[in-house]
C-alpha cells in the first residue's frame, strides 16, 4: 500500500533527490519568497519608521493615529509571518522525501490552516492600519512614504497569502482524492484456498466451463466406476450351500 501513496499530497516521488532548480520554480516557491520579504518590509518599516516623538508626548507614539495597538499587530503579524515562511519553506523541501502519507497530509493540513488564517490577519492588519492612517490628523514628523509602503505591502500580503491558500487547498484535494481510491482498491486475498477469479467447475453439469482457468486431471478424476456392472454368480452353481459342522 505504501508504494501506491507516494503520489499523494503532492509528493511524486517519495524517497527522491532534491531538484534546487525546479523546486525554486514552483508556483508556491514564488510566493513564499514574496511573503517572506513583504513581512520583512511591514514589520521592519514600522519598527524603523513607525513611531515618532510629537513635542507634547514624551513617549514615541505610533504613527497611525498615536494607536500602539496597530503598530504592535503589524509588526507581531509580520515576525510571525516571516517566520512560517521560513519554515513552511524548509516543510516544501523536505515533503517528497517523506515516505509516510500521514506524515505528508499533516504538513499539507498545517499549511493550508496557517495560509488561510494568515490571509485573514493580513486582511485585518491592512484594514486596521489604513483606517488609523485615514484619521491620523497631525503628520507632522512623519515619514510618509515609510506609512504608504507598509499599508501597500500589507495588503501585497493578503494577495500571496491568499494565492499560497489556493495551492495548499488544491494539494490537499488531491491528496485525499488520490488516498481514497487507494484504499478502494482492496487487494487480494492470498488466504483463499483459490484465487479470486478462479471458481472450481461443477463436474455434474454437462457445459463446459470455458470461462474458468482449466487443471490437469487428477487420478482420481480419470478413474470411474462402469456404470453397470454384471452380478457374479458364486463358484459351482446357484444351489451351493455351505457345508454345516
Amino acid at each position: 500500500m505504501e508504494s501506491s501513496e507516494t503520489s499523494v499530497y503532492g509528493a511524486a516521488l517519495a524517497g527522491g533527490s532534491f531538484d534546487f532548480m525546479k523546486f525554486i520554480k514552483q508556483p508556491q516557491t514564488v510566493l513564499r519568497i514574496l511573503s517572506w520579504v513583504f513581512a520583512i518590509v511591514v514589520f521592519a518599516t514600522i519598527t524603523a519608521e513607525g513611531y515618532v516623538n510629537p513635542p507634547d508626548h514624551f513617549q514615541v507614539v505610533c504613527v497611525f493615529n498615536k494607536n500602539d495597538g496597530a503598530c504592535h499587530y503589524g509588526v507581531g503579524i509580520g515576525i510571525i509571518a516571516f517566520l512560517a515562511c521560513v519554515a513552511f519553506l524548509m516543510a516544501d523541501i523536505y515533503l517528497p522525501m517523506m515516505s509516510n502519507a500521514q506524515e505528508r497530509k499533516r504538513v499539507v493540513t498545517a499549511d493550508l490552516v496557517f495560509s488561510g488564517a494568515w490571509t485573514f490577519l493580513w486582511f485585518v492588519c491592512f484594514c486596521l492600519l489604513a483606517n488609523q492612517w485615514a484619521n491620523t490628523v497631525d503628520t507632522t514628523g512623519i515619514a510618509t512614504d515609510a506609512v504608504h509602503a507598509i499599508i501597500a505591502f500589507s495588503f501585497f500580503s493578503i494577495a500571496t497569502w491568499g494565492a499560497l491558500t489556493y495551492f495548499a487547498l488544491m494539494k490537499f484535494r488531491q491528496g485525499v482524492g488520490e488516498l481514497t481510491q487507494n484504499y478502494a482498491e482492496s487487494p487480494p486475498d492470498h488466504t483463499s484456498e483459490y484465487p479470486t477469479s478462479y471458481v472450481p467447475p461443477d463436474h455434474n453439469s454437462s457445459y463446459p466451463t470455458s470461462n474458468y482457468p482449466s487443471f490437469p486431471p487428477s487420478r482420481s478424476d480419470i478413474y470411474q466406476q462402469p456404470s453397470f456392472m454384471p452380478k457374479q454368480e458364486p463358484m459351482g452353481g446357484s444351489d451351493y450351500q455351505p457345508p454345516a459342522y
